[in-house]
């Protein structure tokens, strides 16, 4: 499922999902208005109903603009979620519940939140938090929390709170599968993996005014671990954002000692202070601890991951850089060669275009010349399907590389390898003088 969304006139839209909700909505529109108003003329409100029988419609009407009211008669918490996105004016969308739980007055706290970060969660579990629930219930909600939380290693203490600030943006493209309550942890997920910032704001959750709630808490927790199952496998794949950054610290450890073995090596083999680009950098430590260097990737993702710890950062193409010639003292490019198709050395020749003469090149990739990789690679593709193995198309050997670099210039200082399958070099450029054509004066006399 896909938010269509819509351009936005207004400030915030505050989306209320809905079923047979009618007596408390009587009770929290009018009061709601009052909130909004204190923090914003520029506001609408949505009810989502799911094709209520208890008068609904009636309530919202009677509320008057700019509360509207939308019908949704596919059921389900998610669809009015999306429901509700799909019909928001706001640039910002405040979630709530309508029964009364998510007092009105918080609403400033999120709004005021709203600069800091991409999604505000009122959050009963970070310091100051507070939740009024009969014990199975809250017992059940905490440790749900923290098995997906640790599980999926997202910084987020209440994944299941629905009370939330979006900056309605972060929508756009995301693809949500799931349609009942368990959508509050994906959405958390897809916005993690975009590399956007989650932030937890402490809230006093308190009873339903009236009725019975429509989650079951049971249902509720089965569909959460099936939800885990599905999501565990897209949260640690290669292509979600921190990758690089979490396999340095992974609990498995042959993926640990490579990635900490590569980033010996390299931080090994690069000059210090000096003028310094990583070529298709991601979210790795060796960035992070090279403040001073220019990190470029075509992710823009990886990149807003990495903000935490570099300034500067340029989503672009390695094969053509935005850089003038002979820009950098240093340039390091590891784990890139091999996934451009048809290379021939082209990403050498621009690597070698933006180094200055004297300058050192750091280049790694698998060393496709021995038994090793191809072992591992084959490995690799059966435990992880999808995963890195299946891109690489371009496949040196430490022959067929030293020779690339060498026909264009370079002497080669040092070489790294990580288990006699990732080779690392370390080549400083020395381009050759371009010979001078002499005239030559040939006389015509006798």
């Amino acid at each position: 499922m896909k938010a269509v969304l819509k351009s936005d006139s207004l400030a915030v839209s505050v989306v209320i999902p809905a079923l047979n909700e009618a007596p408390n909505l009587y009770r929290i529109l009018p009061i709601l208005r009052e909130a909004m108003n204190s923090i914003t003329d520029s506001w609408e409100v949505l009810v989502v109903d799911g094709d209520s029988q208890d008068g609904t419609p009636a309530v919202v009407a009677q509320a008057g603009d700019p509360v509207r009211y939308i019908c949704e008669k596919e059921r389900g918490y998610g669809r009015a979620i999306l429901r509700g996105v799909s019909e928001a004016r706001g640039m910002y969308i405040i979630t709530m519940d309508a029964d009364m739980s998510h007092p009105a007055e918080f609403i400033k706290a999120l709004w005021d939140s709203r600069e800091k970060a991409d999604v505000v969660i009122a959050s009963r579990y970070v310091r100051g938090g507070h939740a009024d629930q009969p014990m199975f219930r809250y017992y059940l909600s905490r440790v749900l929390n923290k098995f997906f939380g640790k599980g999926l290693s997202i910084p987020v203490k209440d994944m299941s709170s629905g009370f939330r600030l979006y900056r309605k943006r972060i929508f756009e493209g995301i693809d949500l599968e799931f349609t009942n309550f368990v959508i509050l942890v994906e959405i958390l997920l897809r916005t993690y993996g975009k590399g956007l910032h989650i932030k937890e704001v402490p809230f006093h959750y308190q009873p339903r005014g009236s009725g019975g709630s429509h989650a079951s808490i049971i249902k509720f927790g089965l569909d959460y671990l099936r939800l885990f199952k599905r999501i565990w496998a897209i949260r640690n794949s290669v292509q979600f954002p921190d990758y690089d950054w979490r396999a340095h610290n992974s609990r498995i450890w042959f993926q640990r000692y490579w990635q900490r073995k590569r980033y010996s090596i390299i931080m090994g083999f690069t000059p210090p202070f000096v003028s310094t680009c990583d070529v298709g950098c991601g979210s790795s430590h060796i960035l992070a601890d090279l403040p001073h260097a220019i990190g470029v990737d075509m992710r823009h993702d990886k990149l807003a991951f990495m903000r935490k710890t570099n300034k500067k950062l340029l989503q672009a193409n390695g094969m053509i850089l935005p850089f003038k010639d002979a820009s950098f003292d240093c340039v390091i490019s590891s784990e890139v060669i091999e996934h451009i198709p048809n290379e021939d050395g082209k990403l050498i020749d621009e690597l070698t275009r933006i180094l200055k003469p004297g300058g050192t090149l750091i280049l790694g990739t698998p060393d496709y010349g021995g038994w090793q990789w191809p072992l591992i690679e084959w490995i690799y593709g059966k435990v992880a399907p999808g995963a890195y193995a299946e891109e690489h198309c371009t496949f040196y050997s430490y022959k067929s590389l030293r020779e690339a670099l060498e026909s264009r210039g370079y002497e080669i200082l040092d070489h790294g390898y990580i288990c006699k399958a990732e080779l690392v070099f370390k080549a400083v450029y020395k381009p050759r003088a371009v010979p001078q054509v002499v005239p030559v004066h040939v006389s015509t006399s006798a």
